[in-house]
């Protein structure tokens, strides 16, 4: 199951950035076009019997389509070991999981963060808040949401303004303010510190050129993940210190 949302997240990480439908055509080679049939499109197997190559041209097929597949499934037992089925947190968490997989990727090829998939994101978030048992109230949710929102907005003004290029993508507000529903206004602080400082560290060792820019989406995610499974922790050092 896992492995078959993979494939699908694949196929929305391959066709959204050129805003092709993501239900026709099938599943083909993105070298020669041919139709990939079912047999020869079983998550993870097919890649592994194929080589990674095209079965007709065997041009390479792209690493990611493999991670995904891989990562999909691991990332939901985790939830699910982390918070089990009879957790409201468990569903929260494994919506999260199925937007920012793609996300992920998306921004980390292209540098584009789509409001097809942070705006849905942000909402399901809001409609979690209302239930009960997810941790994050509705009014904790929709506050905490719509104050990223406008600090980042204002940020993205100012450093416009004095450098005269965008320091942030308008889809890493949405992606932000998304996220922030999820957590709430006590945990996002963490989370996007800890975003801040991977991506530093990443611009630190990786890039040569201070013009370039990066992907803040993928460091997002990363985070987000660090306190989901490591919250407990964290809470502890912090009462400690």
């Amino acid at each position: 199951m896992g492995a078959a949302l993979g494939s699908f997240f694949n196929v929305l990480i391959d066709r959204l950035p050129d805003r092709k439908s993501v239900i026709h055509p099938p599943s083909r080679c993105s070298s020669c076009g041919r139709s990939i049939p079912f047999w020869l499109n079983i998550p993870i197997l097919s890649y592994i019997a194929l080589g990674g190559k095209c079965k007709y041209c065997r041009a390479m097929i792209h690493w990611h389509h493999l991670l995904v597949e891989i990562i999909t499934p691991l990332l939901l037992i985790l939830v699910f070991l982390r918070f089990g089925l009879n957790d409201i947190r468990f569903y929260k968490f494994a919506l999260l999981t199925c937007f920012l997989i793609p996300v992920f990727f998306i921004d980390l090829f292209h540098q584009l963060i789509l409001h097809v998939l942070s705006i849905p994101l942000l909402i399901g978030g809001l409609a979690f808040a209302l239930i009960p048992g997810s941790g994050v109230g509705i009014v904790n949710a929709g506050v905490t949401a719509l104050l990223v929102f406008l600090l980042m907005m204002g940020l993205y003004y100012i450093y416009l303004k004095l450098r005269g290029v965008d320091g942030i993508g308008g889809g890493d507000l949405w992606l932000m303010a998304a996220v922030s529903a999820y957590f709430g206004f006590v945990h996002v602080p963490f989370i996007f510190f800890l975003a801040a400082l991977l991506a530093l560290i990443y611009y630190l060792v990786r890039i040569r050129d201070p013009q370039t820019g990066i992907a803040f989406g993928p460091f997002i995610a990363i985070a987000a993940y660090v306190w989901i499974f490591t919250q407990d922790v964290i809470e502890q050092f912090l009462i400690l210190i």
